[in-house]
């Protein structure tokens, strides 16, 4: 039977007894029903999956008795940051679990000229809070054992200011010169993917990203939605570069 994994957001040791966080606590004691003694696995985000029980269930805490550490190797071999325009609601949820599923290593939300999403100060926060739970919670899902980073959301330019080096920065567009069979690319190659918002990139945005070293890339002679078009990307180049076989 497999077991429950649950991300733990602190360091882990074999011998070490914890507490558990709170949202981590009611899941495995109130949804899954999991008593003293009862075993799971733990991961923190450092490669490894930590074997570990229950040790004991109080009424404002859940310990947590930390076992053996086994190395889990799930990660792509391609190195993939997602550059996402914040999307509304529910879709930015939907494109970081299914990125996560499938193997991108960070993502970094951005704002441009035509996002219909704006957050300020203390809800940009609490949405990235939100975002990093999202992901954490894919990694419980899939099996990987390291978490991906998901950025604080900036302005396109910003991001694309401090976007680290890649061999190859590539730009979802239906007009694109390239696609995916003309690509040439190493197995363990680090790509940048731009995605715009529902709204799409602007003119403006579109001359930053090229400027910024981003080639045009389509998918098909189909226009995709925001919550697809990297999706359907990110598994493509997998498909044929990656690790989904």
């Amino acid at each position: 039977m497999r077991l429950t994994r649950i991300h733990v957001d602190q360091p882990l040791a074999s011998g070490a007894d914890i507490a558990l966080p709170e949202g981590a606590a009611l899941h495995l004691t109130r949804v899954l029903r999991l008593g003293v003694d009862d075993a799971c696995i733990a991961f923190n985000g450092d490669g490894n999956d930590y074997a570990a029980r229950i040790a004991s269930i109080g009424k404002r805490e859940v310990r947590l008795r930390v076992g053996e550490a086994t190395r889990v190797d799930r990660e792509s071999p391609l190195q993939m940051t997602l550059l996402q325009g914040v999307a509304k609601g529910e879709k930015m949820d939907l494109v970081l679990q299914k990125a996560t599923e499938l193997g991108v290593q960070s993502v970094v939300p951005v704002w441009s000229q035509r996002s219909d999403v704006k957050l300020d100060g203390e809800r940009a926060a609490k949405r990235l809070d939100h975002w990093r739970s999202v992901v954490a919670s894919a990694c419980e899902q899939c099996g990987r054992a390291v978490v991906p980073q998901v950025a604080a959301p900036v302005s396109l330019q910003a991001a694309l200011a401090t976007l680290a080096p890649h061999d190859a920065r590539l730009l979802l567009d239906p007009a694109g010169s390239h696609s995916i069979r003309s690509l040439a690319l190493e197995a363990s190659a680090s790509l940048c993917i731009a995605v715009g918002p529902e709204g799409g990139w602007s003119p403006l945005d579109r001359e930053q990203l090229q400027a910024a070293g981003f080639g045009g890339l389509r998918l098909g002679p189909r226009i995709l939605r925001t919550e697809t078009a990297g999706l359907a990307a990110i598994a493509a180049l997998q498909a044929r570069f990656g690790d989904l076989v």
